[in-house]
């Protein structure tokens, strides 16, 4: 075996011995949720983001002592890249075994030697259509009564706890069904329930999803199972419908732990019930985040070259960031935020801070109110489609983030998060009714942000955006902490004329105190929606709501977090 082949066989080994820890970690997540173990489970996805990047650095370092000086030798990569394709052309994980190798060569050379002749540049983009996986799903015919078929499958998908009232569950989930068709026969005989073969994990919830197969359309199901008080489990809701499954798989939420041996055919049956979304989000939200991020890469590549050149770069709409430069396409689904050279004063931190942050969301559950993002290092660009304003915007607030190669602008780094609507944009257009939901929306997401031990740190209404579903997300992490850092403090009353008229602080505050009566200040020019917040969210003023939190959370609490909306939970009353 010679040098090039022994190299292409190590990273696979390395590939494979990543998806076993990866599968290892995934494969305790329904132990944990039958012991109820919820701190574990949080420390499980912490863990299991760390294993691909432990991986490529273990392989990086077996490659050095295998190749030494050749190593470096960058036209010896294409000889290794062909033997490696060779290795993995019938290889079930072929996609994701393509993103590793790329991810070993960046390691080795850096992003900036990447060429398609040492790396897989095209990394093929999976079609959904084109997959046979229905052997990943299990059939629960209607030729019984719904009741029937409902019972058999829950009890198919056995639990090492008992159930609390699986007949009560079962009749629940039957009438639920039923209005859901408004009647159309559900138990006819040629329709039939699937639902994948292994539970999904996520938070303090398990899931069973799938569809129901009508004979001209598919209805996609989920079943959310929770814990009682006495370790017992029960069906907490029926989801339907493609809308309101894809919000449980929404950018907001933690990644699934999902026993998918082969993701592509996990992701081909999800592509199914929910077309409106991309490849590359499916398989972020079933963890395989990495592969996510080469997939969207290809989806980029594939949106912008459609385009007509005259389609260009824009600064995102909204008020300009102190911390972050910010651009999109005007119809793309996504924005760039590059981090300033100079942060805009009061802006008080460093890049490296800044950069920590981002990592924090990353590894933080999410509890459905942070945007997920996507990092990139040396991520070129077309700059034909860059602006001149845009471009005039780069080389005065990040010349030091960005090199021009003829035709391709380079930003040395960036993050992509989803495009919202900035939440101080949307309540100047919305109706009373619009003004009251948004609002709702916007103190439901501090609270449960909070409950999951995340402090937003600037709560301004242009830090939060408005989601197609009408959900309020909280975007802007510069500022975030964990809440258990906070010193939550009331104002002292001033104790003469002089401390009372003083206009700065005459008290003494320290770098983590916090005075929630301040937070009005965030209304200020909006008096509609702070009448609003203070009808809903007044609670939010009080410096004894959060220490209340800051207690739970030191006690052990982990906060329930239901990714559908709390009208569709059941009644458990026996």
């Amino acid at each position: 075996m010679n040098i090039n082949e022994t190299i292409a066989a190590t990273i696979l080994e390395g590939f494979e011995a990543m998806m076993a820890d990866f599968m290892e970690v995934t494969l305790g997540a329904q132990a944990r949720f039958e012991q109820a173990q919820w701190h574990e489970v949080h420390a499980a996805m912490r863990l299991r983001l760390t294993v691909y990047k432990q991986k490529i650095g273990d392989i990086e370092q077996q490659c050095k002592v295998l190749a030494d000086d050749a190593l470096d030798n960058i036209n010896s990569w294409q000889a290794v890249k062909i033997r490696y394709a060779e290795m993995i052309k019938a290889h079930p994980n072929k996609l994701i075994a393509e993103s590793f190798f790329n991810s070993v060569f960046s390691r080795v050379f850096g992003h900036v030697a990447i060429r398609s002749n040492t790396v897989f540049a095209g990394v093929e983009y999976l079609d959904a259509k084109a997959i046979n996986a229905d052997e990943v799903l299990i059939e629960f015919s209607f030729q019984k009564s719904l009741q029937q078929v409902m019972k058999t499958m829950l009890q198919h998908f056995k639990f090492q706890i008992d159930y609390e009232d699986i007949d009560r569950d079962v009749d629940q989930i039957v009438d639920r069904v039923q209005e859901f068709f408004a009647g159309i026969r559900p138990d006819d005989g040629d329709i039939s329930v699937k639902i994948f073969e292994s539970v999904f994990f996520r938070n303090k919830g398990a899931y069973l999803i799938g569809y129901i197969d009508l004979p001209d359309e598919i209805i996609p199901v989920a079943l959310p199972f929770m814990h009682n008080e006495k370790g017992q489990v029960y069906v907490d809701a029926v989801v339907l419908g493609s809308d309101e499954i894809s919000m449980i798989f929404s950018f907001t939420r933690s990644y699934f732990m999902v026993d998918a041996p082969i993701p592509a055919k996990y992701v081909a049956i999800l592509k199914r019930m929910m077309p409106h979304k991309e490849v590359f989000e499916l398989f972020t939200a079933i963890g395989f985040a990495k592969h996510g991020k080469t997939a969207f890469y290809q989806y980029v590549a594939s949106y912008t070259k459609q385009l007509p050149i005259e389609q260009q770069y824009a600064s995102a709409p909204g008020i300009k960031g102190m911390v972050m430069l910010v651009f999109t396409l005007p119809d793309f689904d996504y924005v760039y935020k590059v981090i300033k050279d100079r942060f805009t004063p009061p802006k008080d931190m460093t890049r490296k801070q800044v950069e920590q942050k981002y990592s924090m969301v990353k590894s933080s559950d999410r509890a459905g109110r942070m945007a997920d993002i996507y990092e990139f290092k040396h991520l070129a660009f077309d700059k034909r489609r860059f602006s001149d304003e845009l471009m005039a915007e780069l080389y005065k607030e990040v010349p030091s983030m960005f090199e021009i190669s003829g035709n391709a602008l380079i930003l040395k780094h960036v993050y992509v998060e989803r495009k919202m609507t900035p939440l101080n944009l949307y309540l100047p257009n919305a109706d009373d009714a619009s003004t009251y939901g948004a609002i709702d929306e916007y103190g439901n997401a501090i609270k449960q942000l909070a409950a999951a031990n995340i402090f937003p740190g600037d709560m301004l209404l242009k830090n939060f955006g408005v989601t197609r579903h009408g959900r309020v997300v909280f975007y802007d992490y510069d500022e975030i902490c964990l809440l258990s850092e906070c010193n939550f403090r009331k104002i002292p009353q001033p104790m003469n004329e002089e401390q009372e008229m003083a206009s700065g602080a005459w008290f003494d505050v320290k770098e983590n105190d916090i005075f929630p009566e301040e937070f009005r200040l965030f209304f200020t020019g909006n008096p509609k929606a702070k009448r609003v917040f203070n009808q809903l969210h007044a609670d939010i003023y009080d410096y004894q709501f959060w220490q209340g939190l800051q207690k739970k959370i030191h006690g052990g609490y982990v906060t329930d977090v239901f990714p559908y909306r709390r009208q569709k939970r059941f009644k458990r009353l026996n």
